[in-house]
Parts: structure tokens; sequence; C-alpha cells
């Protein structure tokens, strides 16, 4: 796969007028919940369910730990539009297809994503349950040739060469810092390096990401981000550290340890996104 064709203007609204059809909230902010995060969905209320699977066009997550649906509800009086569970590269799907999402979001009317995901930490000081402030990303995967902008540019959803110098903006980053203080969650910041998948990272993988300045890795997010950036949306990403960093080669990450840290780290996840939904 990888290789299908790019999606266009009509399939994308095809998708958003499915969801005005099924939900009459006017979401503003979208969140796109990673490995093991998806329990933040169950605090959203009176929320309008709708499967992936009912969505024309719209690709299917295969992982444990990714349920698979739309929760469209009230977050602390906010309306939001929340992924629960998310498509990644390695599935197979084309950077196209992984990134629709965040095209129906703009097509929507959507101003503003917050982006989760379970990485695994590369500094040396986070340990698993951290909480990780993205205040950059490494487009490792762009860099090989799978940026999702490549391919016929959409001029209405936005410019053919996007800045990328404000990735993550820089008042929502602020915004985060007064949540993390005021929960009194500890709130770590860094350079999240987006990498492929499915195979963790070699200790030489890992040894080369710290070297280049990332704290912590995932298989996600980066191709989202730009996207959004694309089209406009400001972004806060927000990384939950879910394992230890195994530059020496002496430790053995599984899925089943990322989606365990995942159970530690949604209520204080929760805490923080309310506290940032607050002040919004």
């Amino acid at each position: 796969m990888n290789n299908q064709p790019f999606m266009n203007i009509n399939e994308i609204d095809e998708v958003a007028a499915v969801i005005r059809a099924r939900s009459s909230y006017q979401p503003k902010i979208g969140l796109i919940l990673g490995s093991g995060l998806g329990g933040l969905a169950d605090a959203v209320e009176k929320p309008d369910f709708i499967p992936f699977t009912d969505l024309p066009h719209w690709p299917q997550s295969t992982v444990h730990g990714h349920t698979g649906r739309l929760v469209i509800g009230k977050l602390e009086n906010q309306d939001v539009l929340v992924m629960q569970g998310r498509i990644h590269f390695y599935e197979g799907y084309s950077m196209s297809q992984v990134t629709l999402p965040i095209r129906v979001m703009q097509r929507l009317g959507l101003e503003t994503l917050v982006v989760t995901n379970a990485a695994g930490a590369i500094h040396p000081d986070f340990i698993p349950g951290d909480l990780m402030l993205i205040t950059d990303n490494l487009n490792l995967v762009g860099m090989m040739g799978f940026n999702p902008l490549i391919g016929p540019n959409m001029d209405e959803l936005g410019p053919r060469f996007p800045d990328m110098s404000q990735s993550y903006d820089r008042a929502l980053n602020d915004t985060a810092r007064q949540a993390s203080r005021e929960t009194g969650i500890p709130l770590r910041e860094g350079v999240y390096a987006g990498l492929s998948g499915p195979s963790f990272e070699s200790p030489a993988d890992l040894r080369f990401l710290r070297a280049v300045g990332a704290d912590a890795v995932g298989m996600s997010t980066v191709p989202e981000v730009i996207v959004a950036r694309h089209g406009g949306l400001r972004v806060l990403g927000i990384s939950g550290i879910s394992n230890k960093a195994n530059l020496d080669g002496n430790t053995v990450t599984s899925h089943e340890e990322v989606l365990e840290a995942g159970r530690v780290m949604v209520p204080k996840l929760e805490q923080i996104l309310r506290s940032i939904l607050r002040k919004l």
C-alpha cells in the first residue's frame, strides 16, 4: 500500500458532511488520543459516537489500544471532537490517508488541535508515566521522502510551502505550563522524533536520536502536525512517556508496556487538558 492516490477535496468534504449529519455540536477543538490514552474520551459529556467504519474513505485503526471512533461532545464547556484512536503510517496507509482526519477537522471549522501520543524516553531523566510538552519535532519520516504534503497542493486548504518554525503554538504551550503549575502535575518539555515504526528503535537508533537533540520518540503525530499547520490550525502536543530509554540494549520494549503506562497517564493528562480547556 502506501502508494495509494492522494485524498481530494471532494472526498474530504464527503466525510465532513457525514459528521455534520450525525452530530449537532460545532467543535473548534480537536483531540487525538494516542496508544493507551483513549480512556480520556470517557470524560466527554453528552457525546455523539461515530465509529470510523461509518465514515467514507476513512482508514481503519488496526492497533490494539486504539478504539477507532470519533467522540463529539462537551469537555469543560467546550465543544470538542475527539479521535479515540489514530491511524499510523506503519499500518500500510498512505500519508494522505493517515492525515485525512486533520483535513476533515479543517473543513469542519476546527481551529485548535491537541495531539497526544505514547512515546519512548530518549532523555535520560525521563521516566514512564511522565508527561512531556512537545516544543518541536524531528520529521525523520518526512526527511526520508514521506512528507504528508507531497503531491498536489490543495490551495483552498493551505500554501504550497508552509512554514514550520512554530509548529507547536507558543501561546498554547504557555497555557499548558500554567495548567501544570495549577494542577501540580509536572510537565517535562522536549523534542519529539517521529519515526515510521512498527519496530521499536535499536539502541543505536536511540543514541543517534539523542545526539541530534531528540528527547522522546514515537510512531505518529508529526504528519498530523504538519498537515494541521498547513491548514492554519494551532497545535498543542503532549507525549506520555511510556518506556525508558534503552540506549544500552539491556531492556526489552513491548506494546503491552506502552498500554500499561497509558493507564497511569490518563488521569494526569485529563487534569492538564481540562485545565487548558478552561483557559481557552
